[in-house]
């Protein structure tokens, strides 16, 4: 079973659009490369146990 939460999020049709872009051009899914952006953004801030830093 996975630990990964689930939840609703609402955009901006113009900031869904540059994630997709975005998304596609890194060959991510938009989940994928939301994902990533929001982990690359908590862990620069140092907000990230360091046991997480690797998890996927």
């Amino acid at each position: 079973m996975s630990d990964k939460k689930k939840f609703l999020l609402r955009l901006d049709a113009a900031l869904y659009d540059a994630l997709e872009k975005w998304a596609a051009d890194e060959m991510r899914s938009i989940n994928a490369q939301m994902e990533y952006v929001l982990k690359e953004a908590v862990r620069k801030a140092g907000r990230l146990d360091r046991g997480q830093e690797n998890r996927k």
